[in-house]
């Protein structure tokens, strides 16, 4: 190996993670952005590196471009999909200052569904100037745009999310209270419970892909929503069955567990005045065969 194939790996590796991050928060499935990272590397080797001043500039152009590519034939995709259509979920147990600087403002699963409803010109405007801080002159180069147009891009961008039933953020502890709330009351069965955690309008969306059994549709206000988590819990719940406190998308969420180390569902919830305002639910397995 060559020091110039060294130096190439070394500058690709020290943006890998922020790339990925890039292509998850565009594309809103995981396997897509390593798929785009792999294109990006292949892209990376034939380039001329001596005139590229800036390798995190370049290869954010590459991936956003290749994503943009992408996004067109995914909407194809996800229109014919079984059911509701949500991301593959980001799970964690913490995260460092650290990690969390270096792959960009947080996106929930609940604005990644809103922002299904985007252009790819805005998702992409969107995604680069207000979660990852790039200036509208580069996002412009990208998206072969003006900086003007790419500003208006994710202004309206920003505008259909709050249309879109994005809240404003809440206390993480005031989250993860309301998820634990939850939690106890679908494990005791307590209907009472459930329904004082759940906001009166609370709209719940699930995931199965045609694979598992899932609604096709959402699930609107408390009474509907609480019967039908109750029946879920009765079919589902078994002695080894359990829950997992963790952070989806940073922010408080839940695993399902139908036994140790067997991921059945990932769960992320949207929170307003201490009650779950949205609930999301991931049961496809394609989505969870990330998740140990």
């Amino acid at each position: 190996m060559t020091d110039v194939d060294q130096t190439a790996i070394d500058a690709f590796e020290a943006q890998r993670r922020y790339l990925g991050a890039v292509a998850y928060r565009l594309l809103g499935s995981l396997a897509d952005a390593q798929d785009v990272l792999q294109e990006a590397w292949l892209r990376w080797q034939g380039v001329d590196r001596a005139g590229v001043d800036d390798p995190r500039a370049y290869l954010t152009t590459v991936v956003t471009r290749l994503c943009y590519d992408q996004l067109g034939s995914a909407r194809a995709r996800r229109e014919a999909y079984v059911g509701e259509w949500l991301p593959e979920p980001v799970v964690s147990t913490d995260a460092t200052p650290d990690e969390l600087a270096e792959l960009g403002e947080s996106v929930s699963l609940a604005v990644l569904a809103v922002m299904e409803q985007l252009s790819p010109a805005e998702r992409a405007a969107f995604v680069l100037h207000d979660v990852f801080s790039v200036g509208f002159d580069e996002i412009a180069t990208t998206l072969d745009r003006t900086p003007q147009a790419a500003r208006q891009l994710a202004s309206r961008a920003r505008r259909r999310i709050r249309e879109g039933g994005r809240r404003a953020a809440v206390d993480p502890a005031e989250h993860r209270q309301a998820v634990t709330a939850f939690a106890a009351a679908t494990a005791r069965g307590d209907l009472q419970a459930l329904l004082a955690v759940l906001d009166p309008d609370v709209v719940w969306h699930s995931d199965g892909g045609g694979v598992v059994s899932a609604g096709a549709r959402p699930v609107y206000g408390a009474d509907k929503v609480s019967r039908l988590v109750a029946g879920l819990v009765t079919r589902w719940y078994t002695p080894e069955s359990s829950y997992a406190h963790v952070l989806v998308n940073g922010e408080p969420g839940l695993v399902l567990l139908s036994a140790p180390g067997r991921v059945d569902g990932v769960m992320a919830f949207t929170v307003t005045d201490g009650r779950i305002a949205e609930a999301y639910i991931v049961v496809n397995p394609e989505k969870l065969s990330h998740l140990v």
